[in-house]
């Protein structure tokens, strides 16, 4: 049973990230003819190249080799979360575009319409998974480059196909304002996919070390590393705390050591991705 719950709601998650994803294009995206790049933005560039009219056929043909490579470089989970991806997506797609369309300058359109694709897609992958077409060749990409972050591939590959495509058109507006949609979808879509992913690394120089480190094993449930320092102008040897932690356990860290020592001297950085116990664990998939 709870088996069952994990499954349906992974799908559900899919499912409201594939219907934002139709909502933005479908509200903002599409009623300014702006391009989102992507593999129907590449069709487009192809048919008018060849001069044919079936675009919809052609980004059928596009995708049906890159589900088939997706299922067997990625896995079966990630097939069958882009198929659903994709079918939920292209439906609400048809269904969004009965809508009202809000009057807005082509700017806002494309802002917003960044925004809620972002989040969606960003939701979308952050399953495992993808809505079909260039998000397939994306995820691949990632697989090649995994010190990219993956809204930054996201954008370049739609940069170069908005490029393309104004190149193509010669239709320069559409082509600069469909470049600020991919980049605030990318930069949505790392926000969402990383979202929980951001610990913070503190380093602390006290005196009271063993009781520091004892608290944050004891109250935090966090391990810690002894790193050994010498003060410049005193020339004392001392151990330095060094400690990882979640983003809502900072405020009890910073806590706990001022009440044990309140001259204690903490330093907090960013910490992404965090791999080990109590945090993630690495994965050759992992965004």
């Amino acid at each position: 049973m709870k088996k069952k719950l994990t499954w349906i709601l992974w799908a559900l998650k899919i499912l409201i990230g594939s219907a934002l994803f139709a909502l933005g294009f479908a509200l903002f995206l599409e009623p300014k003819n702006l391009n989102a790049g992507g593999l129907s933005g590449l069709s487009m560039v192809l048919c008018h190249i060849l001069h044919i009219d079936e675009v919809g056929v052609v980004t059928l043909l596009l995708n049906l080799p890159l589900f088939a490579i997706g299922g067997v470089k990625i896995g079966k989970k990630f097939f069958f979360g882009s198929l659903i991806g994709m079918a939920s997506s292209s439906l609400l797609l048809d269904i969004f575009s009965i809508l009202p369309k809000p009057e807005i300058e082509p700017l806002l359109s494309a802002l917003y319409g960044g925004v809620l694709c972002g989040i969606g897609i960003g939701l979308v992958f952050g399953e495992g998974a993808s809505t079909g077409g260039s998000d397939i060749i994306v995820r691949l990409l990632k697989r090649k480059w995994q010190h990219v972050p993956i809204g930054m591939i996201n954008t370049c590959f739609d940069a170069v196909v908005v490029t393309l495509t104004g190149l193509v058109f010669w239709n320069v507006s559409s082509a600069l304002y469909s470049g600020v949609t991919i980049f605030v979808t990318g930069q949505i879509i790392d926000a969402v996919v990383y979202r929980f992913d951001y610990s913070k690394v503190a380093m602390i120089i006290t005196q009271k070390y063993d009781a520091i480190a004892e608290k944050i094993s004891l109250e935090l449930d966090r391990g810690a590393t002894f790193l050994y320092g010498e003060g410049t102008y005193s020339h004392q040897n001392t151990k330095v705390v060094l400690t990882a932690v979640r983003q809502q356990q900072l405020a009890d860290l910073k806590r706990l050591v001022v009440e044990i020592d309140p001259n204690a001297f903490i330093i907090v950085q960013e910490a992404h991705q965090v791999l080990g116990d109590g945090f993630s664990r690495y994965s050759k998939d992992a965004l």
